[in-house]
Order: C-alpha cells, then structure tokens, then sequence
C-alpha cells in the first residue's frame, strides 16, 4: 500500500494553503473560496498551530451569530492538529480520519509541513490500488501474459 509521501509526490497540485493564527475568519474564507478548497492549515512562526475549515466556519462562526470580520481564527481553528509522517500507509491515514471524523491530515517530517492529504486523496489511491490488482487477477486467471 502507498504511503503519505507517495500520495503527495503523485498529486498535481501539491500547494498547501496555509494563514496566520491573527487573520479573521472572513480572510480564511475569502482564501479558501479563491483556492477552491476546504480547509487551511494555520501557522505560527512556519509551525502547525491549528487547521480551520468549512465545517469550523459553520458551526463556530455562523451558527454562534459571531462576525467573520472580527473573530480571529486563533478563537475558532481546531488544535491541537492530527498529522501523519510521510512514511504512513494509506490505510493508517484512513483509520486515523475515520476514527478522529477528519477531511485533511498535514503531513510533517519532524516539525517541517511537506503537505496535506485529503479523505479524497486516500480514497483515489485506495480505488487505483484495487483496480490495479483487479487486472492483475483478471490476466492470472485468463492466462494472458500480458
């Protein structure tokens, strides 16, 4: 099975989209509109202090009637973050974001962030290994030696 750095390595776009404990809610939603993503890692002097998502929005800021413009990310980010090592299998990934109900790990090597894995990212790696062994039992059992 894959690990997180092969994951990463495979991506197309590896960008990990990152902000500052102090921005307001509002800029991290206006950033991660403009990404087309859901979920920015916070930093704090270059090191994972917090992560702030859609989710965290709707539920920290919009239904507790708070102003985006004023609530600074520090008061809604989730922290302490989970994270995986780059040697981490897919399936250590998935267990981790099942049991913990989690979207995005960052991945860290020692405390330097090379990148984010999504659930999405798994889920393609996972279906790309099956498929993969799929046409290797279909050619073992139809005798073609391709």
């Amino acid at each position: 099975m894959k690990t997180a750095a092969q994951i990463l390595r495979a991506k197309p776009d590896a960008s990990v989209y990152s902000i500052g404990p102090d921005a307001t809610v509002y800029e991290a939603v206006v950033l991660m509109a403009e990404k087309n993503i859901g979920a920015l890692l916070v930093l704090e002097h270059g090191k994972v202090v917090g992560i702030v998502t859609e989710r965290d929005y709707a539920r920290k800021v919009a239904l507790m009637a708070r102003s985006s413009k004023e609530t600074p990310l520090r008061d809604i980010m989730s922290s302490p973050v989970m994270y995986v090592r780059p040697s981490h299998s897919v399936e250590e990934c998935m267990a981790l974001m099942t049991e913990n109900r989690l979207r995005h790990l960052p991945v860290l090597e020692g405390e330097r962030l090379i990148g984010l894995v999504s659930i999405g990212d798994l889920v393609k790696a996972t279906i790309s290994e099956q498929q993969f062994i799929i046409d290797q039992l279909e050619h073992y059992i139809s005798g073609r030696r391709d």
